[in-house]
């Protein structure tokens, strides 16, 4: 029973962690990323479907990012979709491709950007302690448990959550310096 409750304690962590690298991989940070079209839904014959089930989406340098549909009449749905994502981006329709080229970011939205990342590395952490409180709570409901073992226990919880907030640490300071490098 006990190992089953650090099984999903870890579970829980690590989609904690999974979720912000996620969340911080969707911040534009002025350097062209193909996950910034993540949340792009494009208009395919009727269906909103992901922009990457229609089109392959490509870095072309820091700057650009090329979208080549499977489809050579969707470049006008695609460019629709990412107008109206409201990324603050403005797709350039070829015909054949769609390019989108990254603004450079000014100072003041760099301190946004990093102000917004903290504000999740905080959520993150949020997470991991909710999943240890949930840990110690299954832990202490345990029957005939012997005390020696729950401190054992605890602290085992513990460390596991002090090594999650290292990881979300070191991926909110690797974004912090991503997003500051001018």
């Amino acid at each position: 029973m006990e190992e089953e409750i650090f099984a999903d304690l870890q579970h829980g962590l690590d989609a904690a962690i999974e979720h912000f690298r996620h969340e911080c991989g969707k911040l534009r940070t002025g350097r062209a990323n193909a996950s910034l079209m993540d949340g792009v839904r494009v208009d395919y014959y009727g269906s909103e479907s992901p922009l990457n089930q229609v089109a392959t989406v490509s870095v072309v340098d820091a700057r650009l990012l090329q979208i080549k549909p499977w489809e050579r009449n969707m470049c006008g749905p695609i460019e629709k979709a990412i107008l109206a994502a409201n990324l603050g981006l403005t797709p350039s329709n070829r015909g054949d491709v769609v390019l989108v080229p990254i603004p450079p970011m000014t100072g003041e939205r760099r301190k946004e950007l990093v102000k917004v990342v903290k504000h999740m590395a905080e959520v993150a952490k949020t997470s991991c302690r909710n999943a240890r409180r949930d840990a110690i709570d299954f832990l202490e409901a345990l029957e005939d448990y012997p005390e020696d073992d729950l401190t054992r226990s605890k602290k085992k919880v513990q460390d596991m959550i002090d090594a999650s907030t290292k990881r979300i640490d070191t991926i909110e300071k690797e974004k912090e310096a991503e997003v500051l490098e001018v």
